[in-house]
């Protein structure tokens, strides 16, 4: 299935040459438009017509749709099984090496360390964006479990059917003491005191006024609070890239055909389509200035990005076709995965996900997984290139 094209070229590259010599091919054939902007980001600048600057009735007509795509939705978090295949072989060593035991659990350990350094006192904590609120109900449970009960967490989240799921699951578990649900978008959120943690769980890439929100997330963590995301940073819409699409193309031609099903969509896809999931929604509608915007307003006390090509192979619309238990499809994630770790670890390509903590002044020891810091995976959209003539 690898006879011709991208892979070939790479592989022979990496396999005869080593990786060094791969690494040196694709900088040849990759150069950024603005190194500048690299070395010292400046806020994404809003554009009148574009997604940040967008009228009132825009954002209405948006809401309105995110709401309806969202109404009935009662699992957002379901991934096929190679995908967890994936995550165990490639991104857990990641997680081992910054300390990270699970997002959920991460979150739980801010909210646990700042109950437990203000002893007697409530400890603040508000959730943007919680959807079914299935994470905050287990953040509650885990720190009740620990003997930790002093903490309200606000669930802020702007659809109703979906605080409601939250709210009776909370219930289910006894855990509505500790809850309090919050019916708003983050741009009439009204933040009336101060956060010791404040956490988004892959819910940033849906807000459109993110400098608005990274506004009063600052102002609402103060001095000693602390801001804790996990979330898509790739290109607006989840779409790829020029310089990723180009190799998720080269993968579709040579692929077999049982992999181009579109479990989303129910559809066949003979050409892997670049579709933008913001179109009608919210999804994705920022995702691409998320990154240069958290660099600009807060500093990083822990930081982890990973992975871009092989979300499209993992994820909903095409993981189903993958059988973790078969042999020759974990071989073709594997080298999938492989090839895209390289591509990243080279610059040629930009991380689509972050986990990161961050506070309002700087810290002593950041915590960064090998050289992929900040300004390392930042890719601003005037960057352009190509890796297809490697040989």
């Amino acid at each position: 299935m690898f006879d011709t094209g991208l892979l070939q070229r790479v592989w022979h590259i990496w396999r005869n040459e080593g990786r060094a010599a791969l690494i040196d091919r694709m900088r040849q054939r990759y150069r950024r438009t603005n190194v500048g902007m690299l070395l010292h980001p400046a806020m994404p600048k809003r554009s009148p017509g574009g997604c940040s600057g967008s009228s009132d009735l825009e954002y209405a007509d948006r809401l309105k749709g995110e709401l309806a795509n969202f109404r009935n939705v009662q699992n957002v978090h379901g991934l096929p099984d190679i995908f967890h295949y994936w995550s165990q072989k490639y991104l857990l060593p990641k997680f081992v090496a910054l300390n990270i035991p699970g997002v959920t659990e991460l979150f739980v350990r801010y909210v646990a360390d700042a109950c437990r350094a203000k002893p007697g006192e409530m400890c603040h904590v508000a959730s943007l964006g919680t959807g079914n609120c299935e994470a905050e109900v287990a953040m509650a449970e885990q720190l009740v479990a620990s003997g930790i009960t002093r903490f309200q967490l606000d669930c802020i989240e702007v659809n109703p059917q979906m605080l409601a799921r939250g709210r009776a699951l909370a219930s289910s578990k006894q855990m509505l003491p500790y809850l309090k649900f919050v019916e708003s978008d983050v741009k009439h959120w009204e933040c009336d005191k101060q956060y010791s943690v404040i956490v988004a769980n892959q819910s940033l890439h849906h807000f459109q006024d993110l400098e608005v929100l990274f506004g009063k997330v600052r102002l609402a963590i103060g001095h000693s609070g602390v801001f804790v995301v996990s979330d898509v940073i790739g290109r607006n819409g989840h779409m790829r890239w020029p310089e990723a699409l180009e190799v998720v193309q080269e993968v579709w031609r040579t692929m077999p055909d049982r992999y181009k099903y579109n479990h989303l969509l129910s559809r066949y896809e003979p050409m892997y389509e670049n579709w933008d999931c913001s179109v009608g929604g919210f999804e994705g509608i920022r995702a691409q200035d998320i990154l240069p915007l958290l660099t600009h307003t807060f500093k990083f006390e822990m930081f982890l990005a990973y992975g871009n090509i092989i979300d499209i192979f993992i994820d909903r619309a095409f993981g189903h076709n993958f059988d973790a238990q078969v042999d020759v499809d974990r071989a073709f994630i594997d080298r999938i995965a492989q090839l895209d770790e390289e591509l990243l670890a080279a610059g040629t390509i930009k991380p689509t996900h972050l986990i990161a903590s961050m506070r309002n002044s700087s810290t002593m020891n950041r915590q960064v997984y090998r050289h992929f810091t900040p300004d390392f995976c930042l890719r601003f959209a005037d960057s352009a290139g190509s890796i297809m003539k490697m040989g």
